[in-house]
């Protein structure tokens, strides 16, 4: 445990990919300690010589260790022979492995990093459209919005958020964005590509009936016009006048199971992604 005024040391996790995988192994030890335990500095797509050298002079100067999960055999040799010229530790978690396995089944490795990733893409395709999706819920971090393959909009508790969250299941990148009455959107907003915004609309009463069950949930905050029917009919109508106007479809999710809503906003956004010129 490392003393109050002593800051915690630093793992270099060193990979010719992403680092996923190291990291999550690193942080699963790490819990097995008390206190403040490491900082986890992860150090990706490591395919320079120079690259090694600047992480390892970094490692001495801090009295760090460096943890590696290259699979390149020249890689790992350079960073084991500056490591021991700088005296800095370094756990090699991927080599053992490969030379046992190499002699358990009569192959060489091909040392290729990122082919677990490539063997599996479908699936590291959906984990990243989910977290993209989830970073980008309810409007957040709104100089990524450019980067959503699909961008939601509509005003508040139209289903936005469930809608997103099953489409990132399905492996697309979905950003989500507030719309509300008498307020205009964020300048980013009107610099997305309209092929791939799709603006959501309900009927008012379905929509009067999700928000008192938020009102609920809330207890006791106030929220002016928030469920009052004739507000509803205004607010809807606004916000899809204006959607037309920037010439994003919408789609009505009145009584519609998420899988049918889901359907269609695939359905348009590729029909437009084929028929249309990027704005």
């Amino acid at each position: 445990m490392n003393d109050d005024n002593t800051s915690p040391p630093t793992i270099f996790v060193l990979s010719g990919s992403l680092g996923a995988s190291g990291e999550q192994l690193v942080r699963k030890v790490l819990a097995q300690f008390q206190g403040d335990g490491a900082l986890v500095k992860i150090c990706p797509r490591i395919h320079h010589r120079e690259q090694i050298e600047t992480i390892v002079a970094k490692a001495g100067q801090e009295s760090s260790i460096i943890v590696n999960t290259m699979v390149n055999e020249e890689l790992s040799q350079i960073l084991m022979k500056l490591a021991q010229e700088r005296q800095v530790v370094v756990v090699d978690i991927v080599r053992s492995l490969l030379d046992h396995l190499s002699t358990l089944l009569g192959q060489q490795p091909m040392g290729k990093p990122g082919l677990y990733r490539q063997l599996h893409g479908s699936y590291f395709k959906r984990i990243e459209a989910i977290e993209f999706t989830l970073a980008h819920d309810d409007g957040k971090n709104a100089q990524g919005w450019s980067e959503a393959e699909i961008v939601l909009a509509g005003v508040s508790r139209v289903g936005k958020t469930p809608l997103s969250l099953y489409l990132s299941m399905l492996g697309w990148k979905v950003a989500n964005i507030p719309l509300m009455k008498n307020v205009r959107p964020r300048s980013e907003f009107f610099q997305l590509d309209r092929r791939r915004m799709v603006g959501l609309t309900i009927d008012p009463s379905q929509l009067r009936y999700h928000r008192k069950y938020r009102e609920r949930r809330l207890k006791g905050v106030n929220l002016p016009n928030y469920v009052d029917l004739v507000s509803l009919y205004e607010e809807i109508d606004e916000v899809a006048r204006m959607l037309k106007r920037e010439g994003i479809k919408l789609i009505d999710v009145t009584n519609k199971p998420i899988e049918t809503s889901a359907d269609e906003v695939v359905e348009l956004v590729n029909r437009r992604l084929n028929s249309e010129v990027a704005p």
